[in-house]
């Protein structure tokens, strides 16, 4: 398996929950791709509670607990949430498509929010920090 569009939304979901998902295939835009399906079916607190739960325990699966921070998964997943609010799109691939910054810029849309840099931050990483600058929606 060389690339998390090989699997259909629904067995990305479920390897990913199983820790069973390829850990070299969860990239940076499969984080972004969890969490369009997540908000998709269960809202966005239901998938910032789920993908929480679920990457620590992925993290932890593959030896890798140090990677996990809070902030950054529930700002990553509130920021594919704002640009949901504004999408036509019905599928993943179009939507990153249509909204390219959250995978080529994602660093500096976050700087937006964050004067704190919650990529190196230890506050962060064990909980999340509200944006001292922008809110989410």
């Amino acid at each position: 398996m060389m690339n998390h569009f090989e699997l259909s939304d629904n067995e990305f979901e479920e390897q990913f929950s199983a820790c069973k998902l390829n850990p070299h295939i969860f990239t940076h835009e499969a984080h972004l791709r969890l969490a369009w399906i997540h908000i998709h079916k269960y809202g966005i607190n239901g998938a910032i509670d789920n993908i929480c739960s679920q990457l620590q325990n992925f993290v932890k699966s593959i030896g890798a607990s140090d990677k996990y921070n809070a902030t950054v998964t529930v700002a990553a997943i509130r920021a594919v949430y704002h640009f949901i609010l504004k999408s036509k799109t019905d599928n993943f691939l179009s939507f990153i498509d249509e909204n390219p910054r959250l995978k080529n810029n994602f660093r500096e849309l976050l700087g937006y929010h964050y004067t704190t840099d919650i990529f190196k931050s230890e506050q962060a990483r064990v909980t999340y920090l509200e944006p001292e600058l922008l809110p989410f929606d």
